[in-house]
């Protein structure tokens, strides 16, 4: 079944191709979930939640663009709604803007994916939040501020001290203080 017939079948509600729909992009948007929320359960919770979204608005997918990438994007919506429920971003730190931070290229740069994403398990909400919104999903600053109702300072200051928050923890797993 091609990707259109599989959206058509969804759209008319075939309980058949919803399953598979569901089975063909679920492994892929449990990695988004797990991306932003820590506890495999309440990531499993906004996946069946996201595909909720997804079998019933399926009908406002147009053809524009990647359907996978419109899944991801309700999935990601769904993990933000969950943190922001949460207060997961109360305690959101914002840094001096008069501080002088020059990026350098860090040991971040060359470990692999998953090791980043089991560090991102180390991390407070609101870095995991921001990291995986610029970094890996490529959202700017005032997107990513528009999303979770933060100012644009402090998702700045969100993705500083999430790197520096990764790099320590990298540190300390390699067992060494300066690399």
């Amino acid at each position: 079944m091609t990707e259109k017939d599989l959206i058509d079948a969804c759209k008319r509600k075939n309980r058949q191709a919803q399953r598979l729909l569901y089975d063909r992009f679920s492994p892929v948007m449990m990695g988004v979930c797990r991306r932003y929320i820590k506890d495999p359960m309440e990531a499993e919770d906004v996946l069946v939640e996201g595909f909720f979204k997804v079998l019933t608005k399926i009908g406002m997918y147009n053809g524009d663009g990647s359907f996978e990438g419109w899944i991801r994007r309700i999935i990601i919506n769904e993990a933000l709604m969950h943190l922001r429920k949460n207060n997961q971003f109360k305690y959101a730190e914002e840094i001096n803007p008069n501080l002088d931070y020059t990026e350098e290229p860090t040991v971040l740069d060359e470990i692999a994916a998953e090791e980043i994403l089991n560090l991102l398990d180390e991390m407070p909400p609101g870095y995991r939040a921001v990291f995986n919104l610029y970094v890996v999903e490529g959202y700017k600053h005032r997107e990513i501020a528009d999303e979770l109702g933060i100012s644009i300072n402090t998702s700045k200051s969100q993705l500083i001290l999430a790197k520096q928050r990764m790099e320590e923890l990298v540190k300390k797993r390699l067992g060494r203080h300066e690399i």
